[in-house]
């Protein structure tokens, strides 16, 4: 059976949704060797086409869009899952932004909603998304653009909500806010990326009917979160849209991906 490579990151809500597919609980004509790692790290991967399947920041696609196909299952897209600007003082986005900010990286769909919104951005910092927090609570920058779980953390770390990009971004567009999507290597044969989308669309719908099969895959790589963090993320991130994105989820996309 052919073997691809899946690049997807190790948060509980690709570890839920991936979860079948990566231990052969679906059909597919192919298996899957899944490689683990941060949004940001996966997206500058993409670069050079490293993996046959991966997960993309809506931000990256217009990069790659050349090595990479989006697929139509596995997006990470909705309503109310924007990332968030929090500081230590409560103050307006465009205060919080004049200061040093640190972000998740320069292609993570998060980064291009804070120029969008944030246009007299200043100096921004990049770092691994899950050290954001502790550099705002420290002093080292004045605010921090957060994503993935630390939007349910932020308050443990004494840090006030400064704005809310996604609340933002569906303001302007009434869209969903289009996150990240499973793109196929362009060098894939049609059959085989249908194929995969088939696998990805019925690996989340395995996780949705079977939703403690994956519990423990999830917690092995979320070692550090308590599940009650780990559900609240898979409920957020994983929706209707990660079945298919349907005809609102592109037009999202589209949207996001033509932006300046």
């Amino acid at each position: 059976m052919r073997e691809l490579t899946f690049g997807h990151s190790p948060c509980p809500n690709d570890t839920f949704a991936f979860h079948a597919l990566t231990h052969g609980l679906v059909d597919a004509p192919f298996c899957v060797t899944p490689v683990l790692l941060d949004i940001e790290e996966l997206n500058r991967r993409a670069h050079h086409g490293e993996f046959h399947l991966t997960k993309l920041s809506v931000g990256a696609f217009a990069a790659v869009g050349a090595r990479y196909r989006l697929l139509r299952s596995g997006a990470a897209l909705g309503h109310g899952v924007g990332p968030l600007v929090v500081a230590r003082t409560a103050m307006a986005l465009a205060d919080a932004v004049r200061g040093r900010v640190a972000i998740p990286g320069r292609e993570t769909t998060a980064y291009r909603l804070l120029r969008l919104a944030a246009p007299d951005l200043g100096e921004t910092v990049e770092m691994r998304y899950d050290h954001i927090l502790r550099a705002v609570e420290q002093g080292d920058v004045n605010a921090g653009l957060i994503i993935h779980e630390s939007r349910f953390t932020y308050a443990d770390h004494g840090l006030i909500k400064v704005a809310d990009l996604g609340d933002w971004w569906e303001r302007e567009t009434r869209l969903p806010v289009p996150l990240a999507g499973i793109s196929a290597r362009a060098d894939l044969d049609a059959d085989t990326m249908a194929a995969a989308e088939r696998a990805i669309r019925a690996s989340v719908q395995y996780a949705f009917d079977h939703p403690e099969a994956s519990r423990a895959y999830v917690r092995a790589h979320a070692q550090e979160l308590s599940d009650a963090v780990c559900d609240q993320h898979i409920a957020l991130y994983v929706n209707d849209f990660s079945l298919d994105l349907g005809d609102e989820g592109l037009r999202a996309i589209e949207r996001l991906t033509h932006q300046p």
